[in-house]
């Protein structure tokens, strides 16, 4: 149901968008941003529940919580990078937006680091020693 909602608020957002655009295309551009504010706010509290059952599995698994915490940096910078370049990329400024995702990637990269040191060492643990 609740997809539903969002998908009639975008429906709804999009007809106001391309009647309002010809008159006011500050304003249209304006109810577009909203809009997609609202509803990355909207699913942000849903994404709360989903981290609490990670954190519990990572409890339960012996996992250290930097690790987590980690990947669920990776995943927010992944989506307000995307949410981000979607925003610049509706009001025209395609270059804008390209930069934006790929600041994102690159603090994805930086993030990512020391959990891929570590994959490296552990599989280079498992091999045999010598030659």
């Amino acid at each position: 149901m609740e997809m539903i909602q969002i998908v009639g608020l975008g429906l709804i957002s999009t007809v106001l968008i391309l009647v309002v655009r010809e008159q006011k295309p500050m304003f249209a551009f304006l109810l577009a941003a909203f809009t997609g504010l609202f509803i990355f706010l909207y699913v942000i509290g849903k994404i709360e529940a989903v981290i609490q059952v990670l954190e519990q599995l990572a409890d339960r698994s012996g996992i250290p919580s930097i690790y987590l915490k980690t990947i669920l940096k990776i995943i927010g910078i992944a989506y307000i990078a995307e949410f981000g370049s979607q925003i610049v990329r509706d009001a025209g400024q395609e270059g804008i937006a390209s930069k934006i995702e790929f600041a994102g990637k690159v603090l994805i990269l930086v993030l990512a680091v020391p959990i891929i040191s570590v994959i490296v060492e552990t599989v280079l643990g498992l091999l045999p020693a010598g030659g």
